[in-house]
């Protein structure tokens, strides 16, 4: 398939993933054949990405911070990144609340539905692991999050990409400091890290290589081992909620980029594709970080001065696309469980609640259904519901999740877009190919 662009070979891989495993759903030993021979080489994928995703960080965050000459240009672009930020999330997560408001899709759930969600998933595993997630990022202090962004061992903040955010701020203080001893002290540290930054993006190059196969495994797992299909068309009204949201998500990132980048929509559309079929195979922003990064410099031109500060930054705390569901999902469980708490007060909360939900609670695992317990919780719902408020939506989480990531993906490209821009550091693309000087070592 080398004749064809990345992002139709990945999708005739997504298409031919999801069919094959509908294929494999037909038959006893199908489910085994795809977790045993197939799976594997998703999840080999996924690793490899998640392999590169701290060094890439490391690497980039340096190169673009000491390349700029001047502190105040890194106090400008992160001013600018955290406004921008703030500004998109309120925007996803009123559209939502729009959205569920007037189309009002808990009102088609029976209680015999209900019954039968609770039945099948209050007492399931992943349920009752965010409830306990939940328990314990509720008894964290107001400024615990801030707490947590600081490593105590740096070495131990590069063991786990969870930690994304303290490897964030572990190197922001080494480029400053690179900044402040002076450029010929610093040459040494900024050329080893140069380097580093080329090789690391090279081996993004390699890895994607394999990205065809191996969405192909991730969408036939997803498949085989999706939830019981009755259950998935009594939601079918919510999830389209949410994903109609999510569509206006993206209507709105494209009228951004057209108004105020200068950019074609359809050809920002193009460059990123294989970055959003990345996001929507994975469901994971953190994974698909170094794929969004090498296509917002090379591909659409963002300036490594600011695509390495935005994007890191914006995979851990800029979660649009989980902000609208958890806006949707919020007043979906409300309108079913808890209608009398369909107050003005409270969705203007949710809004509250949600946007610092988004940054407090970045790193946590499974953060969508983590943050939208705490956004119920700051509304006054029924504690003795939330297992019952879990298993309504449990169901279609996870292929709303890998829908909402690639709108988490497009976002972070966007704000970088918008910010570069402002800052004139948004130039011409500059391709780079696997292959770019094979002919000197082959």
């Amino acid at each position: 398939m080398r004749f064809m662009a990345l992002h139709w070979r990945i999708l005739v891989g997504m298409v031919l993933g999801i069919a094959f495993g509908f294929g494999m759903t037909q038959v006893e030993w199908g489910p085994g054949i795809v977790a045993d021979w197939i799976q594997p080489l998703g999840t080999i994928f996924v690793n490899l990405l998640k392999l590169i995703a701290i060094p890439l960080i490391l690497a980039s965050l340096i190169k673009g911070i000491s390349d700029l000459k001047d502190i105040s240009k890194f106090r400008n672009i992160g001013v600018r990144t955290m406004l921008t930020y703030i500004g998109t999330t309120v925007v996803a997560i009123s559209i939502g609340l729009i959205l569920v408001n007037v189309l009002k899709p808990g009102d088609g759930i029976s209680e015999a539905t209900v019954a039968k969600l609770e039945q099948t998933y209050s007492n399931a595993a992943g349920v009752q692991s965010k409830l306990a997630e939940a328990s314990k990022q509720k008894d964290s202090g107001p400024l615990q999050f801030l707490v947590d962004m600081v490593p105590s061992n740096a070495f131990k903040a590069f063991s786990d990409n969870g930690n994304m955010l303290q490897v964030i701020v572990f190197t922001i203080l080494i480029a400053l400091s690179m900044l402040l001893i002076g450029e010929e002290k610093a040459r040494p540290l900024k050329d080893f890290f140069d380097s580093l930054n080329d090789v690391v993006l090279k081996m993004v190059d390699l890895i994607m290589l394999m990205a065809p196969y191996a969405v192909f495994a991730l969408l036939a797992n997803v498949v085989v081992s999706s939830s019981d299909p009755d259950l998935l068309y009594a939601l079918l009204k919510y999830a389209g909620v949410v994903v109609l949201g999510l569509l206006l998500m993206i209507v709105f990132y494209v009228t951004l980029v057209g108004l105020f980048a200068r950019k074609n929509p359809f050809w920002f559309l193009k460059q990123m594709s294989p970055a959003q079929l990345l996001a929507f195979s994975t469901s994971s922003s953190a994974a698909t970080l170094p794929v969004t990064m090498e296509r917002v410099e090379e591909h659409i031109g963002v300036d490594k001065e600011v695509s390495s500060f935005v994007l890191p930054v914006g995979a851990t705390i800029n979660m649009d696309g989980t902000s609208l569901y958890q806006g949707v999902a919020a007043v979906f469980i409300m309108q079913v469980l808890w209608p009398e708490g369909l107050a003005f007060s409270n969705q203007l909360s949710i809004i509250i609640t949600a946007l610092l939900a988004s940054i407090g609670s970045a790193a946590v695992p499974g953060a969508g259904m983590v943050m939208l317990i705490i956004v119920l919780e700051a509304i006054g719902f029924p504690a003795d519901l939330y297992p019952v408020a879990l298993a309504l939506i449990f169901a279609v989480d996870r292929p709303l999740d890998m829908c909402r990531t690639v709108i988490n993906v497009t976002g972070d490209a966007t704000v970088s877009m918008l910010v570069a821009k402002s800052v004139g550091k948004l130039g011409k693309p500059n391709v780079k190919n696997w292959d770019d000087n094979y002919d000197e070592v082959k």
